[in-house]
């Protein structure tokens, strides 16, 4: 649209935009947005603030001003010679009643596939629509639907069938996914008596690789809004599907949000234990060993270093072939963020199970040349305080031994 020698109407333009509103819609406080302009802002805003009166907006409901949009396509029209086009008139957006008529013919099996393809088409794109699913009862259903079908995949998989086979449970996940909860709605679903929880673990577990992203996605949302009894309950199975998840590394995104989750998880109860016994260690150090990425690299020793707060985690990483070798690489070589956690990794050792034949490996390994180096560079003052105390707990078995550099030895704490 080419305006820049035609004066607009101030009144036509959003005031989030400010350009010309081609659908204008009014808020509850009597201020008029483009639709798409005043959608995005409320569904990317936290506290729903009116963007003019900073107000808050209690009713998210849009009216569409429908004078205004006249004005402004009568004065388009009029000044179409000016290279003005035309606004034409949008369609009317999905409304809640039109979602229940939906919800509804979903609940019978001829239609429930067709109507969950639709409720897809919509969760994927149209915010107003999007906004209505959740009041006008979308989530109950949907995890009905988990529910129901969920047990079914899990037992056609154990029969051998294909796991890429549609089931409704896949549509369901994924609007589940995509219809951005709010905190009541997260809530709704774990407080399920675990049920819907357990119904997402047979998804990790049996379900096609799109489902099992949209999975541990949605388990990372519910379980950030959880009650601590809901997160100490869970079952060991459920930490061996994360952890499983993590082994097969569906998406970069799926591989963050099962970090996270676990992350968030592994402080309550034993459940630092059931990760161990399902064998994260040993996966989150062959994961590091691959791993470019510097966000997931930060997040694998995160949670490395939370399970090795206890003896059976370090027990593994000692075990693993590759454990210390891979955590001392990683210091100063990916952020500050990693470089903190891996010596914290190399403390929790060094404090509470290292050996002679330990300190005498990672001595090996470059590990006390690597502390060194930290000592040197600018990387925080917690970094070099946790270095030093590892190279002082070390000190008879390091401080004459030749695999430390000459240089270095007369900089040695005492």
């Amino acid at each position: 649209m080419d305006n820049n020698e035609v004066e607009v109407p101030p009144f036509f333009l959003c005031p989030i935009s400010l350009e010309i509103m081609r659908d204008p819609v009014t808020v509850s406080m009597g201020i008029t947005y483009d639709r798409e302009s005043i959608e995005t802002w409320l569904s990317t805003s936290k506290n729903s603030l009116c963007p003019v009166t900073k107000q808050l907006i209690s009713d998210t409901d849009l009216t569409p001003n429908h004078t205004l949009r006249r004005l402004i396509q009568s004065w388009c029209t009029l000044n179409s010679s000016n290279g003005i086009e035309r606004i034409p008139t949008p369609r009317a957006p999905i409304s809640k009643a039109q979602i229940t008529e939906i919800l509804r013919d979903a609940k019978k099996p001829p239609l429930q596939q067709k109507c969950l393809r639709r409720l897809r088409s919509i969760a994927s794109g149209n915010t107003s629509a999007k906004r209505c699913m959740e009041p006008a009862g979308a989530v109950e259903f949907l995890a009905s639907v988990i529910n129901t079908t969920s047990q079914d995949q899990s037992s056609a998989s154990e029969e051998g069938s294909l796991l890429d086979i549609k089931s409704p449970s896949d549509d369901a996940l994924c609007i589940l996914y995509h219809l951005q909860l709010s905190v009541p709605g997260l809530k709704s679903l774990v407080a399920k008596d675990s049920e819907f929880t357990e119904s997402l673990t047979l998804v990790m577990k049996r379900g096609p690789y799109e489902s099992r992203a949209y999975a541990v996605l949605l388990l990372k949302l519910m379980f950030e809004v959880a009650e601590p009894m809901q997160i100490i309950t869970l079952k060991q199975e459920f930490f061996a599907e994360a952890v499983q998840v993590l082994h097969d590394q569906i998406s970069q995104q799926a591989t963050n949000a099962t970090l996270k989750l676990l992350i968030n998880l592994c402080p309550w109860g034993r459940n630092r234990i059931k990760a161990i016994e399902s064998g994260a260690v040993s996966v989150l150090i062959e994961l590091l060993l691959d791993c470019s990425d510097r966000r997931t690299s930060e997040l694998i020793l995160m949670l490395l270093e939370m399970l090795c707060q206890c003896a059976e985690g370090r027990s593994e990483l000692l075990t693993h072939g590759a454990g210390i070798a891979v955590v001392s690489k990683k210091i100063l070589r990916v952020s500050q963020v990693a470089s903190e956690k891996a010596v914290r990794i190399l403390l929790s050792v060094s404090k509470f199970s290292a050996t002679g034949s330990v300190a005498q490996e990672m001595l090996q390994l470059g590990v006390a040349a690597k502390l060194f180096l930290v000592l040197q560079v600018d990387c925080g003052r917690k970094i070099k305080e946790k270095a030093i105390e590892i190279l002082k707990l070390h000190a008879r078995v390091w401080k004459h031994s030749p695999c430390i550099p000459s240089n270095f030895l007369s900089s040695y704490p005492s």
